[in-house]
Parts: C-alpha cells; sequence; structure tokens
C-alpha cells in the first residue's frame, strides 16, 4: 500500500516510469472487469486498451490524501471506461448512404403525411424520393434504434442504471467479487451509526421509519442522514 502511493505521487511528479510500473502492476485488475463485459461484439485486446485508459486516470485523479485502497478507487474508473465506450462506440454501424436514405426516406413521410392527412404508403414513399422499396425499408430500419441492454431503465440521484447492470449484479460471480471488495472498503470508513443505517437500509430492507425506531431517530432525520452517507460512498468512488 506505502509502495502504491509513493509511486503515485511520484507519477503526479511527472515521473513516467512510476506512472508505467503502476500500470503494469495493476493491469490485471483490469483484465478482471474485462472480462464482464466479453461476448459483446469488442475483441478482449480492445478492452484492455480501453480499460487500460481508465486505470490510467485512476492514477492520474487519486487522491493521496483518500482513505482507502488504490484498487477500490481504480475499479470503477476502469469500469467506467468501458462502459462509456462500448455506450457511446454504438452497437451497429451505419454507411453514410444509409444514414442519408434515412433522412430522405423520412423528411419524405412528414411531407406526405401533411399532404396526404394519413400515413403514406410505400409505393408513394418510393416515387416522392425515388428510392426502390427494399432501400426505403434498409433505411427505416437502419435508423430505427437497438433495444439494448445498455438502455437506461433507471435514472435517478445522477446515476444511469442500465439492464446490463442488473444482471451483472445478478448473474456475474467477478463483478460481485469485485463489489464485495469495493463496498467492504468503502463500509469501513464509516462511523458505526452511519454504517449501521447503511445495513439496515440496503441490507436488512428495513424502511425509514423502522431505522428511525431502532435508531432512536426521526423519520425525516433517517432520509437526511442516508442522502448525506450514500454521497459520501460515492464520493469514495470518483
Amino acid at each position: 500500500m506505502e509502495r502504491t502511493l509513493a509511486l503515485i505521487a511520484k507519477a503526479h511528479q511527472g515521473d513516467k516510469e512510476a506512472r508505467n510500473t503502476l500500470v503494469e502492476e495493476n493491469i490485471g485488475l483490469v483484465y478482471t472487469i474485462v472480462r464482464r463485459f466479453l461476448g459483446r461484439g469488442i475483441e478482449m485486446e480492445d478492452l484492455v486498451q480501453i480499460g487500460s485508459i481508465g486505470l490510467i486516470k485512476a492514477i492520474d485523479k487519486f487522491d493521496l490524501s483518500f482513505e482507502v485502497r488504490f484498487s477500490t478507487y481504480a475499479v470503477p474508473m476502469i469500469a467506467g471506461e468501458i462502459k462509456r465506450f462500448l455506450r457511446d462506440d454504438g452497437m451497429i454501424k451505419v454507411s453514410r448512404s444509409l444514414k442519408e436514405n434515412a433522412l430522405k426516406v423520412f423528411t419524405a413521410r412528414e411531407r406526405l403525411e401533411k399532404r396526404l392527412g394519413r400515413e403514406p404508403a410505400m409505393q408513394e414513399l418510393s416515387e416522392e424520393t425515388g428510392l426502390s422499396g427494399e432501400d426505403i425499408v434498409m433505411a427505416i430500419e437502419s435508423a430505427t434504434e437497438v433495444d439494448s441492454i445498455y438502455r437506461t431503465i433507471y435514472q435517478g440521484d445522477g446515476n444511469a442504471i442500465s439492464l446490463a447492470d442488473r444482471l451483472e449484479e445478478k448473474d456475474n460471480p467477478n463483478e460481485r467479487l469485485l463489489d464485495h471488495m469495493v463496498l467492504q472498503e468503502v463500509m469501513a470508513t464509516l462511523e458505526e451509526r452511519e454504517k449501521r443505517l447503511i445495513e439496515m437500509r440496503y441490507f436488512e430492507e428495513k424502511t425509514q421509519n423502522q431505522v428511525a425506531a431502532a435508531l432512536s431517530m426521526t423519520q425525516v432525520q433517517v432520509s437526511r442522514m442516508e442522502k448525506k452517507i450514500l454521497k459520501k460512498m460515492r464520493g469514495r468512488f470518483f
């Protein structure tokens, strides 16, 4: 731990050798995280490169005053970099000509709907755009949003949760292990009363009223304290 902190301090001072050493010593962490994203059409080597970018960002942004292990801080940074790549890279690549045809079809459809007062038929769209029926179908399909497991299913407190996140939580043993490691270290930084509140709310699934009764607090106090604790815990991750 002390050696890692010393290397990070040197890296922050511009020591490239120290930075490279940190990357080499923590690349196993990248591979562990990458395994949970395999089978999604991206080569493992490419994912490792993206994950390594997250690792380097973690090295550069790690605050030496943090009371957590570097690995605890690096895990969400690496996973987040890979998730952003998968989300921003898109699931289906579409040629420029298809994109242009899609725009032409949708523009023509709007014109015809206003003119005819109804949904235009395929033949009418074909005459309006000069495209064949097959080209029109391909153009429309190319512009259809993919129903992806990365689509956000819940958004709250600024955190987007996708179906993939929920599935990984349930089905991926590597992810559960990593989450457990991170959670253990973050929980250890909480005061005893804070730790007990989180345990009751998220592990024992008690209501705020039940927690309030157990801790001799009001429901409003529990609500405020819970928000404060969760904000503190998120701060340990990013």
